[in-house]
């Protein structure tokens, strides 16, 4: 778990993510939280099945590379989104990272808060030169995320930006 001074990104273990895929609040009851309304969109929903969860169960794979981070404000008492690496560092230490703000917590720089976190997180990490990730060319809130925690565009394909950050 890490903090900011407002929000909390816990890493979910796997009987976590099988409560958050459930998402009958049994999660934010486990947290003491309220409950949240989240959006688990079809994409989502197949990555927990076929790669999240397997990778999070895999005793030889570090889990806080592959789980969902959850995202909550200290102040709301709830979850308003989510964060991920997607997987282990590669051979040049690069990590890809994704995230989403649930609908009704939009627009309060949450997001920009927890990817500023997550992304000082993985500059500690020894393994980590690097952090890459992609956003669709008109998801300017997205985009706008990446550029306030300094990441640089770095490439283009079809409807989608590339975007990285790299550590001294």
């Amino acid at each position: 778990m890490i903090e900011t001074e407002r929000l909390i990104l816990k890493p979910l273990t796997h009987d976590q993510l099988l409560k958050y895929i459930k998402d009958d609040h049994s999660l934010e009851q486990e947290f003491g939280l309220l409950p949240t309304k989240k959006n688990i969109s079809p994409s989502l929903h197949d990555a927990l099945e076929q790669t999240i969860l397997p990778n999070v169960f895999d005793k030889d794979k570090d889990y806080l590379y592959h789980t969902l981070w959850t995202i909550i404000s200290k102040t709301d008492h709830r979850m308003v989104g989510d964060i991920c690496f997607v997987g282990e560092p590669d051979p040049n230490g690069e990590i890809e990272i994704g995230y989403g703000t649930y609908e009704e917590f939009r627009g309060k720089g949450f997001m920009t808060e927890a990817v500023g976190r997550l992304i000082e997180w993985a500059k500690e990490q020894a393994k980590v030169k690097s952090v890459f990730a992609a956003t669709t060319k008109d998801n300017v809130a997205s985009y706008s995320i990446l550029e306030k925690n300094n990441f640089i565009h770095i490439g283009e394909v079809d409807d989608m930006l590339s975007w990285k950050i790299e550590f001294k």
